[in-house]
């Protein structure tokens, strides 16, 4: 495999995916896989990936270990090493620094470049068929994987790579080793006909092993054949420029594109039969000075201007008469090759079921499939074939991630809410608990002697004649000792609440029960509405009695003018609801998370415990329900009561 993933340093952008031509990109668990049968070694995939996540097969070792073992061994140098290493301006520093590697030879492929467009230049002038160049091999692997109905438009030529290797061997015999060096990863994999091949990254590394710098070597030439025009290659439109074709727009026939969009456009109007009678030069990077083997630093306009000036200065010192004479040497040299189609490209896929894919990533209709390109797919269908094909998942959608996300959040804030809400009724439960010793305590320590005070101070009362002036005062201390009776008696209620008996109760028997145990004013009107489809429940009724009383009392306190309370029962399939709702002057906001506190109270000294409405929440808690209250007291904010709401469990929990 020549291009993998560091797993560990992939984080799912899925740029990868949106920038191979071949999409040769697998996504399994949220990690990029590299699909090797489907690859065609561009490497576009490492140049794009920010987290450097994909990497490209380092073959240095192989290349040491070679050097280490054979004594001939012969270094092809790529025509696009002046984008490379432009802090070296004397490339015969270069040449002397590979040759410290241990390399016998050093040649320059730009020779092999001049032979190949002398080859292109013959095909073209020929006019018998029109060729899409066959110089770079993952434009040619592409055509074999993805378009093999145009193998057959493939020049029959070699790499200028290939080329050169076979002036070489045809120079010094077949048993010399040869190693390219160059922009391209795909060149790794090319031809057999070279030994190893690494980039110019690769290079360096090797450079900085050994502390190979350009201070400390001989300036050495090329050894010939020294190439010419082919110095040019390595850029855009270098092809025809070295094989002296007429590019001109108007009298010319020759399509020149570069980069993955263009040249796959390039190649589905060829396909389509869009373009005809043109001869097609392609290039899967922007030109080979930006190939994934060079450090990506550098900029393609800089690299192409170093190139250009090179390619200019070789062609004023080149030696014409002895560059004619070595190309005449090798004229008959056998450049041809054989292209085989090797389809890979994907089965027809079964349509049936996309719709279901499409859903799944909330795409319902048309107007849903944004095509954002997010998920590195063009369109929002392409993505949804991709995931029936294993290839891609749901979770790579933008706008499904996002909607997922904010689902979420909503979803923690209402888990949050609720874990408030929990913490309140567990703080209040516990406070009540507390409060309940408390007054069980002081109950039962007042009973006693409160009991005594109002034995004798009846007993007092009777005795006393009607015109002694005390009698007002013992009717006073009577009428203080009951009221002080009443509130031991709601504080032992209070804490006595601890238990429920369950039995089963039809609600609207116990709304009604509730409301003939109130003494209800002429100005004020109570209803009992039942909206339930079965209104019985396991239920402690005489507790629920005492929270409804409360309640009502409460409602009647509320509206000392008068007006309406309504009663209204409502059920679910597992719950029922119980409503009491008032038209009275309503609570104040600040006194409603206050309203279930024992002993709070806003009715004046005299007029209540604050225990009524603390004893119905502790009830509600016991039965496993909850009771909730909405009020209104500002007029301005529309009509002004109190609706208390006790939602309890059907059946017992």
């Amino acid at each position: 495999m020549l291009v993998y993933t560091i797993k560990e340093l992939c984080r799912t952008c899925y740029t990868c995916v949106r920038e191979c031509p071949a999409k040769a990109i697998r996504i399994v668990g949220g990690q990029a896989e590299v699909i090797d049968e489907r690859c065609i070694a561009c490497g576009n995939c490492t140049k794009v990936c920010s987290q450097g996540a994909k990497v490209f097969l380092n073959t240095t070792d192989r290349v040491l270990k070679l050097l280490d073992t054979r004594k001939n061994v012969a270094a092809l140098l790529a025509p696009s090493f002046p984008a490379e290493f432009q802090e070296i301006a004397d490339y015969r520093n270069l040449i002397g620094m590979i040759r410290m590697l241990g390399f016998r030879y050093v040649h320059e492929v730009s020779f092999g470049a001049d032979l190949v467009a002398r080859r292109y230049k013959e095909l073209v002038d020929a006019g018998n068929q029109y060729y899409i160049s066959s110089d770079c091999p993952s434009i040619v692997n592409y055509i074999k994987h993805y378009h093999t109905n145009l193998v057959e438009n493939l020049a029959p030529v070699v790499s200028p790579m290939v080329a050169m290797s076979r002036v070489i061997r045809s120079k010094y015999g077949q048993d010399i080793s040869v190693v390219f060096i160059g922009p391209c990863v795909a060149k790794k994999a090319e031809s057999t006909e070279i030994d190893e091949a690494i980039t110019f990254s690769e290079l360096r590394e090797l450079f900085d092993l050994y502390r190979i710098g350009r201070d400390n070597v001989t300036p050495t030439d090329f050894d010939p054949p020294l190439g010419g025009r082919g110095a040019i290659f390595p850029v855009t439109r270098g092809l025809l420029q070295t094989a002296n074709i007429n590019d001109d727009a108007i009298t010319g026939n020759i399509i020149a594109a570069e980069g993955r969009i263009d040249f796959q456009g390039a190649l589905k109007e060829y396909e389509a039969g869009l373009i005809r009678n043109q001869h097609m030069e392609l290039l899967c990077c922007e030109g080979c000075i930006m190939g994934p083997g060079l450090s990506k630093s550098g900029k393609q306009y800089n690299r192409r201007a170093l190139v250009s000036s090179y390619a200019s200065s070789k062609m004023k010192n080149i030696n014409a008469e002895t560059w004619n004479k070595a190309v005449e040497e090798f004229s008959d040299l056998d450049l041809s090759i054989r292209h085989r189609a090797e389809d890979h490209h994907p089965e027809r896929f079964d349509e049936s079921g996309l719709a279901e894919v499409l859903a799944s990533m909330g795409k319902f209709s048309k107007k849903d499939e944004l095509d954002c390109g997010a998920c590195g797919y063009e369109t929002c269908v392409e993505h949804a074939i991709a995931i029936k094909k294993g290839l891609a998942e749901v979770e790579m959608c933008l706008p499904y991630t996002i909607e997922k996300l904010h689902k979420s959040v909503r979803d923690l804030a209402l888990t949050n809410e609720k874990l408030t809400s929990m913490k309140q009724a567990l703080k209040q439960s516990e406070k009540l608990a507390h409060m309940g010793q408390l007054s069980a305590g002081i109950a039962h320590e007042l009973n006693n002697p409160l009991g005594v005070v109002i034995m004798y101070s009846n007993i007092l009362l009777e005795e006393a004649p009607e015109e002694a002036p005390v009698r007002e005062d013992l009717k006073l201390i009577v009428e203080q000792a009951g009221r002080c009776k009443k509130i031991v008696a709601g504080l032992l209620n209070f804490a006595r609440k601890n238990q429920v008996n369950h039995q089963l109760v039809n609600l609207k028997e116990l709304a009604d029960h509730s409301v003939s145990g109130v003494i209800v004013p002429e100005n004020i009107r109570i209803s009992v509405v039942d909206k339930t489809t079965n209104s019985d429940a396991m239920l402690d009724a005489e507790q629920m009695t005492q929270v409804l009383t409360n309640l009502i009392k409460n409602a009647i306190d509320a509206m000392p003018s008068g007006g309406t309370i309504d009663i209204i029962l409502e059920d679910s399939l597992g719950d029922v609801s119980i409503i009491i709702k008032d038209t009275g002057t309503g609570i104040k906001d600040e006194d409603k998370s206050k309203i279930f506190e024992p002993f709070f109270t806003t009715k004046g000294i005299g007029h209540g415990t604050g225990l009524g409405l603390a004893t119905a929440y502790g009830i509600v808690k016991m039965h496993k329900g909850q009771i909730n209250v909405e009020s209104n007291d500002d007029p301005s904010k529309g009509p002004t009561g109190t609706s208390f709401r006790i939602l309890l469990p059907r059946g017992k929990e």
